[in-house]
């Protein structure tokens, strides 16, 4: 029986190290995937004798790639829809304070972690508040992975048909099934993906991070060069709207309300911090936090340069899944169709591997003291799949997949969450309740609270006046 639990722990740490979530923010996973659970410091422990109970050997370099990982998230794709709905300068200000405020989360995460010495997200929502704490954060970690997955199954859907016509060359649209996005996301989700969600373990778990974080290098490298070689505005016969050849520096619309929860979702990745902490080689709160800084700075001028590009290539016309937007160009452009293979691969394989952690969730809160069952991890895995298909299949645009998940989960993992356990968590003593610190942690959640109903009150606004269908229909 010990031998097995070792061989748990193995595969657990041995995922935590591969992926800590992959670009397109898979790595959720590992905020689920608990590491064993550490002794509080306060019983007689120490940071050093917590750090030999499992010795990282993950190198700064490889721990920024595995975060960076982490971060990159197909939220990309909706940044410069974000930034055509807020103008460059409203946008390069709020991806700042994005940015800044998910540095200083990180920062309250690693000092609560460094109290109690523990290394797993919902770990520490257990130890502020006890099991209703761990379950809440396990919920927010799988809502974002649900998110997630729709996001990358919503991105087959619009996708596939147009490669599909490309390879094919037909040149008019038709209503045949092998063009059409809702079969042939159910197809994918069939052939491909719940065979492989199947699977007791994901062995191409590491190689799949690494590809999908290329893919979007690849993705922002076409998304620059094009920039110079799309016309503007537009031919007549591209079919779009808008494209004037002018960039608004601060317009607004009612769209202007998905630009926060689109942002926010773009750069949760703080469930997979705790476990790449683990994972470093001579760990220390200051090294992980130059890590996280690195690794958010990285991806800040990734996401700023696509935004921009992709922006200034289609301006008002762009829609809210910036690669779908190189269609109204030419259907046939040989780069673009390289991209859309090399993301259409990358998310098809991430998908199973979101799916993990969201079934591990499931059975840890339902069926936590049975042993494992074929049948269990077959159902739960394919339910879930009918649900996110029936949920891509119905969503008229990928907004509103963004909009729902940055204006829920991503508040509370990036904001709420961590500020509430840091109040918790940090015993009084040190910071007593109305020091600087703690004063400052919990206006931090209410600024996430804040955040998350004024973006849930403007998307349900948008939705019952009817608008929210033009954030680029496909």
């Amino acid at each position: 029986m010990s031998r097995e639990h070792s061989a748990h722990g193995h595969t657990v740490r041995q995922a935590s190290h591969s992926v800590a979530e992959g670009a397109i923010r898979w790595g959720t996973c590992l905020g689920i995937l608990s590491l064993p659970d550490w002794k509080p410091l306060e019983e007689g422990y120490s940071m050093s004798s917590v750090g030999s109970q499992f010795e990282g050997k993950t190198s700064f370099g490889m721990s920024v790639f595995n975060l960076s990982n982490a971060i990159m998230g197909s939220g990309i794709l909706g940044l410069a829809y974000a930034m055509a709905n807020t103008g460059i300068i409203l946008f390069l200000f709020l991806l700042t304070a994005i940015a800044l405020l998910s540095s200083y989360s990180i920062h309250l995460l690693l000092k609560s972690s460094g109290i109690v010495g523990i290394r797993a997200y919902e770990q520490l929502g257990y130890r502020a508040f006890g099991m209703p704490g761990k379950l809440a954060a396990a919920l927010a970690i799988t809502l974002q992975n649900i998110g997630a997955m729709s996001s990358y199954l919503y991105i087959i859907k619009s996708e596939l048909p147009l490669v599909i016509r490309a390879f094919l060359n037909l040149q008019d649209h038709t209503s045949d099934w092998y063009v059409n996005g809702n079969y042939l996301v159910i197809l994918v989700s069939v052939i491909v993906i719940l065979p492989l969600a199947l699977m007791r373990q994901l062995g191409y778990l590491g190689y799949s991070s690494g590809f999908s974080l290329s893919c979007m290098v690849f993705f922002l490298i076409a998304v620059i060069y094009k920039k110079f070689h799309v016309p503007c505005p537009l031919p007549p016969n591209s079919n779009t709207t808008g494209n004037t050849e002018a960039a608004a520096f601060f317009p607004m619309s009612p769209q202007t309300a998905y630009t926060i929860p689109i942002m926010a979702f773009a750069f949760v990745c703080h469930p997979e911090v705790l476990p790449i902490y683990t994972e470093l080689k001579d760990p220390s709160k200051r090294k992980m936090q130059h890590i996280s800084n690195l690794s958010i700075a990285v991806m800040y001028v990734m996401y700023f340069l696509a935004a921009l590009f992709g922006y200034l290539t289609f301006y008002d016309g762009v829609e809210s899944e910036l690669l779908h937007t190189y269609n109204k160009v030419d259907p046939f452009d040989v780069l673009i169709l390289c991209v859309r293979v090399a993301v259409l691969t990358a998310v098809t394989l991430t998908v199973p591997i979101v799916l993990f952690p969201v079934r591990r969730a499931i059975q840890q809160m339902l069926f936590q003291s049975q042993e494992f069952s074929w049948l269990r991890h077959t159902l739960i895995a394919t339910s879930l799949l009918i649900c996110i298909n029936l949920l891509v299949i119905f969503a008229p645009t990928i907004l509103g997949i963004f909009g729902i998940i940055g204006a829920t989960s991503a508040p509370c993992l990036i904001f709420i969450f961590p500020a509430i356990f840091y109040f918790r968590i940090v015993p009084t003593e040190k910071e007593p309740a109305r020091s600087t610190p703690k004063i400052l942690a919990l206006c931090f959640a209410v600024l996430g609270l804040l955040l998350m109903t004024m973006s849930m009150s403007f998307i349900i606004i948008d939705w019952v006046s009817g608008t929210g269908h033009h954030g680029g229909s496909h």
